[in-house]
């Protein structure tokens, strides 16, 4: 074998990322049922966009 010492993940403590507390087991990946319901809330009000950069539309391609 190698004379190595063996590699061992070291735990890093997760964050919320709604306000930044620890993230409880039950609730992953946030703190609380409180962040979770945030987050969704932003997501059902269309917080959340993604930025896109659309092309002008082609009007002489759908006639025929």
């Amino acid at each position: 074998m190698s004379d190595r010492p063996s590699l061992r993940i070291v735990g890093r403590q997760a964050k919320c990322p709604i306000c930044g507390k620890p993230v409880e087991a039950a609730h992953r990946p946030f703190c609380s049922k409180r962040c979770a319901d945030i987050d969704l809330g932003r997501w059902l009000n269309e917080s959340y966009r993604v930025p896109a950069h659309e092309r002008p539309a082609d009007d002489g391609d759908d006639e025929g």
